[in-house]
């Protein structure tokens, strides 16, 4: 019996098909025009403010606002200033106090002046039957470079009345939605 070599006829074939083979074209340039477009979502503020934070007991004196600023280094970043094409804020509340809130929320630049501002109300609501509310506000546009000149928020919560026998919290948790364009 007479024995074949295969590598010869597997090493034509190998070769034939190298060289027959489709390849397309690659067109470097083509990397200049990838844009990326990552969603970042970051936890903004959050408090939890109890009745008696509205009530100064030492003076027996309603206090009607209560204010707390945040500071936020990466707004007026320039990274962000060239690549955020669009907010979106989330404000989640939850109110147990019988009262109704104005909430304000007052962006500004390292010089205190405001770039930026937005508000919303929030329901009252009880001990036994907490109010949810949400407050959305979409940034973009003019508004979004304003918006990115601030380095802090400060945030007010203004109650109607308020007195020492007041009970429940008011709760906010916030979100921001950053869409970038690279």
């Amino acid at each position: 019996m007479k024995k074949t070599n295969l590598y010869v006829p597997a090493l034509l074939v190998l070769v034939f098909t190298f060289f027959t083979a489709c390849v397309r074209d690659t067109d470097f340039d083509q990397a200049e025009d990838i844009t990326l477009t990552p969603v970042v979502e970051l936890d903004l503020i959050y408090f939890n403010l109890e009745a008696n934070d509205f009530f100064d007991s030492s003076t027996s004196n309603p206090r009607l606002t209560v204010t707390d600023t945040t500071e936020l280094p990466f707004l007026d970043d320039g990274f962000v200033q060239d690549d955020l094409r669009k907010a979106d804020f989330l404000f989640k509340f939850t109110n147990s106090i019988p009262r109704n809130f104005d909430v304000n929320f007052q962006f500004l630049n390292p010089e205190n002046v405001e770039t930026y501002s937005t508000q919303t109300s929030i329901a009252p609501g009880s001990t036994n039957n907490p109010q949810p509310t949400d407050f959305t506000e979409t940034v973009e546009g003019q508004e979004l470079i304003d918006l990115t000149q601030a380095s802090k928020v400060v945030v007010s919560v203004t109650i109607e009345s308020s007195n020492e026998n007041l009970e429940g919290e008011l709760n906010l948790k916030s979100k921001t939605t950053y869409h970038l364009e690279l």
